[in-house]
């Protein structure tokens, strides 16, 4: 939008002409890079930049899609299911050598190599910066903050929370916390403040009712759970804001990889509780953002 505004700016100015202008816009709601038709008016249709799937995509797709966004002015990039091996992979082909070893799946040197979620400070940096070397190693710089408990990697800045409120994002289980991690990344991207309430499940249900003051002062909870799923059941008898459960495929054999809990939650007797797909995380968040975001 901003990109727009200062382009009709620029018309107003007499610096560029009605029909140069038009070319623009006209080129601008997506660019086929042949693998891929990035979609670069998103933003200006949804208010949110189009998000990378990195699951199924190849190092080089999710290099050259990066690449496409940050030419049309993306600032902030999320990348979702990107497993840590092909996060590397996708660092060596954004930035060759520059500011790395020889070594195939070698890290920064002098950098953080990942992130652990919520309590990393400066979660591994593995894009590049610019060399002041020799001219020929010179590149502008590209940082992807890649979080591997949560396969998630964010270029650019995290946004100030502008939200109405706080998302609280609940997990049965600490075998939970990868979809958590997605979650709770995702949330803090789209500019929201996050509370997080890890290991709280049902199996020991003082531990939820222990942050009652966190699940009352909500604006939206994500509610993630494998197993039986219960957690999103007990929390939407508690809060009086929408919460979004999340099922996971946490569990043995009769839980189906996530099923069991999918069909207890969508089977909720608590008023408010509404569910996204098996392990969708960043699903969750999206909505979960939507909502705090409403005026």
């Amino acid at each position: 939008m901003e990109n727009i505004h200062e382009m009709l700016n620029k018309v107003k100015s007499g610096e560029i002409s009605i029909e140069e202008a038009e070319l623009a816009i006209k080129k601008r709601p997506f660019e086929d890079i042949g693998y891929a038709k990035v979609d670069t008016h998103r933003k200006l249709r949804k208010g949110v930049a189009e998000v990378i799937y990195g699951a199924g995509k190849s190092a080089d797709q999710i290099a050259g899609i990066v690449r496409t966004m940050v030419e049309n002015d993306q600032e902030r990039i999320l990348i979702t299911r990107m497993d840590a091996e092909k996060a590397v992979k996708v660092r060596k082909k954004l930035c060759g050598t520059i500011g790395f070893d020889n070594r195939e799946n070698s890290l920064p040197s002098g950098k953080i190599g990942f992130g652990n979620g919520s309590n990393s400070t400066s979660s591994g940096k593995i894009g590049f910066a610019t060399e002041n070397g020799t001219d020929n190693h010179k590149k502008e710089a590209i940082l992807i903050d890649y979080h591997e408990d949560a396969r998630v990697g964010i270029i650019g800045d995290m946004p100030k929370a502008d939200g109405l409120g706080k998302i609280v994002i609940a997990t049965g289980g600490t075998s939970d916390i990868p979809v958590a991690e997605e979650a709770a990344l995702t949330c803090e991207f789209l500019g929201n403040e996050v509370v997080r309430l890890y290991d709280v499940g049902v199996a020991g249900i003082h531990r939820t009712l222990s942050h009652m003051d966190d699940i009352m002062g909500a604006k939206v909870i994500i509610a993630i759970a494998g197993m039986e799923g219960a957690l999103a059941s007990v929390i939407g008898g508690l809060a009086e804001c929408p919460v979004i459960a999340v099922p996971t495929s946490v569990g043995y054999g009769a839980s189906f990889n996530g099923l069991s809990a999918l069909l207890s939650m969508l089977n909720s007797c608590a008023s408010g509780v509404s569910v996204v797909n098996i392990d969708n995380g960043f699903g969750a968040a999206y909505q979960a953002s939507l909502i705090n975001h409403m005026k």
